[in-house]
């Protein structure tokens, strides 16, 4: 059998294998399944509860569900034990992208595999024999006989034939096979080799097939009673409604309410709390299990092209201040020795006898791990209930005394020692774990920072377009705290709990020491924003004149009205909106009591009192703009105009500023004047000089006597006509220049403040 035929085979042997396979379980640790709650945005809530004897829990998770898990996880301990940490291996498929590319599961041929290892030393066994080299090259040959011909002959007709040569160089020879003749490859490079069985490691499983355990480190090695609680991806319930109308046109209907609730967890749901939730918490995916690096720069060469200067040493007679020292902070990193293997890769057995080694050691793990987890078998199943089967069957009553520990704040926060201290390096808030924590290899590890209490409130907040699709008025349900913690909360996702159960998670900005945050985590569907905005025309008013130089003030107004309406409550409440700036220019008329500041916008209450449905407020914005005009600019009599009717003007800028406007709107009817007039002294010109071309092209026509006398009367009209337009406008000139000096000699010594404009009802 040749190498291709061989591996298609495995390969066909592996997907069988899967074929027939059945999801695992979500969970498996021997913790009985206590509480399920199912949510309509496709995530699932759930407890667990049981006694574990000793300071580990183990617990299997579906590799499909560990990414939601790590981001709610919450172990509650009513022996008031701590939770240390929560460690697991690394996923396998970031191992596997260390490896080379056609090493990826599906991919690739053996010939393709062997011309990406040029350079790489590899033994090829062959049928009699054993070549050992560095790949050269392997190069694809079509249609060549498979040995050489011995004696003459007629040429044998081939099928058309595809195969592989190998060239390999051990010292000074090179050796020359075909890969349809190799029976086996074994790579003498012991990294490419775990490569190989990493990438293989991530292929093996995937999703419902694979498993990872998750170890929780309690505090104190002795019997626990604990509650696991979790949220993961689950179906959405199903509403379906029955109607039965009555007999006649009116009268009583009959309506019922049923939902399908879908169980795809791989377990059964034995005696559990069932509840269903018709909200729509936000849920969504975030990779917390595959490790991420940053690129960072090469700095390597940066100080070797840099040379100290000498520089002459000086004293100093002032006494130097006292400094205290800083912290020292030790750290000591834990060793795991390791057996180390010597590997002969020219025992042709050597897989073999590895495999049987491997197989060893994982099953008496197994056989440890099963002792040490301590966990109580799981409870018998109940009892066949005795409805029709069409609903789901109702769930026994919990005894509070049975439930053991709740999910609640004190639960919390006695279930969690968090030991970390906030310091400040270069600007920087370093987290100090008091408590050394073991990170072993290849595992992920997660440990506590913060466990204190932060005020908090639970309210309402709109932001323009609403909370998606579907819900573009309805506002967000967000819980607003303040970090009083000395530590600056990073960007990260914000599971939210309240009334012992799972109501949302959100995604936050970084928070600083001393700041607040508001943060959504489920949509309010039963109340509905809506907004009406309207446009003011632009206004100019005079801020105060100068020695003829104006000041003005430009606003234009945006008038937007919120209104919120809501579900009638026994008590008041109040949604915070989001309204963004109208510009960058734009400040608020008059700020809404409770008004909060934010980055281009501002967070305005609405508040509904009890009992009421509706609320709204309006909000005013404006946008000054200052300029200046001369008294000379065509506005500038309009703009005297208004200001001279402002009621609150002082009588005796009234007085100054009356004779000011008689002046310049008495200049401004000359320049109007004169205007037209050169305009009509333009057309003459223009008349008169067409009138010289037209005499110039008849001046040698003997015929053209009587046009040449009408023409040269037409142009002495219009020269009499120019000189009489040329005489008034001087006068008009000299009567404005008159006028401008009368006004520049009022205007010397003016100096007005306008009065301040009364504010809009």
């Amino acid at each position: 059998m040749s190498a291709r035929p061989a591996l298609l085979f495995l390969a066909s042997l592996g997907l069988i294998g899967c074929a027939h396979r059945s999801p695992l379980a979500t969970t498996d640790g021997g913790l009985d399944l206590d509480r399920v709650v199912l949510y309509r945005s496709g995530i699932g809530y759930f407890e667990r509860r049981g006694e574990v004897d000793g300071d580990v829990l183990r617990i299997k998770v579906r590799k499909d569900q560990v990414n939601d898990l790590l981001k709610s996880l919450t172990v509650v301990d009513q022996s008031s034990g701590k939770t240390l940490s929560v460690s697991m291996p690394l996923d396998p498929q970031t191992w596997a992208n260390a490896a080379l590319g056609l090493l990826q599961p599906g991919e690739g041929n053996l010939a393709g595999l062997l011309d990406a290892l040029r350079g790489t030393e590899v033994v090829l066994g062959l049928r009699r024999k054993r070549v050992r080299g560095r790949i050269v090259m392997v190069e694809e040959i079509i249609n060549e006989a498979p040995e050489p011909l011995v004696g003459g002959g007629p040429p044998i007709d081939l099928e058309e034939s595809r195969d592989y040569k190998v060239t390999l160089l051990r010292g000074r020879d090179l050796e020359v096979v075909r890969l349809s003749q190799v029976r086996s490859v074994v790579l003498r490079d012991g990294d490419l080799a775990l490569q190989l069985h990493r990438s293989l490691d991530a292929s093996a499983g995937e999703g419902m097939f694979e498993q990872v355990e998750v170890a929780i480190r309690l505090a104190d090695a002795k019997k626990h009673e604990v509650m696991v609680s979790y949220v993961v991806g689950a179906p959405v319930w199903k509403p379906t409604y029955r109607v039965v109308l009555p007999e006649g046109d009116k009268g009583e209907a009959l309506l019922q309410a049923w939902a399908v609730v879908d169980n795809v967890s791989g377990e059964d749901w034995r005696d559990v709390t069932m509840s269903l939730t018709s909200g729509a918490p936000i849920a969504f995916r975030y990779d917390l299990h595959t490790p991420r690096t940053i690129e960072r720069a090469d700095l390597s060469e940066a100080g070797t092209r840099k040379r100290a200067a000498v520089a002459m040493g000086e004293s100093s007679y002032d006494e130097a201040p006292g400094g205290g020292e800083g912290a020292a902070m030790a750290s000591e990193a834990a060793g795991y020795p390791e057996a180390e293997e010597a590997m002969d890769l020219d025992d042709a057995g050597y897989y073999e006898e590895e495999a049987r080694k491997t197989a060893s050691k994982k099953t008496a793990k197994a056989k440890e791990k099963e002792r040490s987890a301590g966990a109580r078998p799981s409870r018998p199943a109940p009892p066949p209930s005795s409805g029709s089967g069409r609903g789901l069957p109702a769930p026994k009553p919990a005894e509070p005394a049975s439930r053991g520990p709740v999910l609640d704040r004190e639960s919390l926060q006695r279930s969690m020692q968090a030991d970390a201290r906030a310091r400040s390096v270069s600007g920087l808030t370093a987290f100090d774990l008091e408590s050394r924590v073991t990170v072993p290899e290849g595992t992920s590890t997660m440990v506590a920072l913060v466990n204190q209490g932060v005020e908090a409130e639970q309210t309402f907040l709109f932001r323009p377009g609403g909370a998606g699709i579907g819900y573009e008025v309805n506002p967000y349900r967000v819980v607003r705290f303040r970090n009083s913690t000395p530590f600056i909360l990073e960007p990260g996702p914000i599971a939210i709990y309240a009334a012992g159960s799972f109501v949302g998670e959100g995604l936050s900005e970084a928070v600083g020491a001393g700041s607040s945050a508001t943060i959504p985590f489920a949509v309010e569907p039963s109340i509905m924003v809506s907004q009406q905005r309207e446009y003011s025309g632009a206004e100019m008013r005079i801020v105060k004149i100068v020695r003829g130089v104006l000041e003005c003030e430009n606003f234009q107004r945006t008038i937007t009205t919120w209104s919120v309406k809501g579900r009638s409550a026994d008590r008041a409440y109040q949604v915070l909106i989001r309204h963004p700036k109208a510009g960058p220019d734009y400040t608020l008329e008059e700020r809404p009591p409770g008004t909060e500041d934010l980055d281009g916008a501002y967070l305005i209450p609405v508040a509904i009192a009890a009992g009421k449905t509706e609320g709204s407020v309006k909000v005013v914005e404006q946008t000054p703009s200052h300029m200046t005009l001369s008294i000379w600019d065509g506005r500038a009599p309009e703009l005297i105009n208004t200001l001279l009717r402002v009621p609150g003007l002082d009588p005796a800028a009234r007085e100054k500023l009356q004779p000011i406007i008689t002046i310049r709107q008495t200049i401004g009817k000359i320049d109007t004047e004169i205007e037209g007039l050169k305009a009509q002294q333009r057309e003459l010109d223009q008349r008169a000089n067409e009138t010289r071309q037209n005499l110039e092209a008849i001046k040698k026509d003997p015929r053209a006597g009587e046009l040449r006398d009408r023409l040269s009367k037409r142009l002495d009209e219009f020269t009499r006509d120019g000189d009489k337009i040329g005489r008034h406008l001087v006068e008009l000139q000299s009567l404005r220049l008159e006028k401008k000096i009368e006004l520049e000699d009022r205007l010397q010594g003016l100096d007005l403040r306008a009065p301040a404009p009364e504010k809009k009802k």
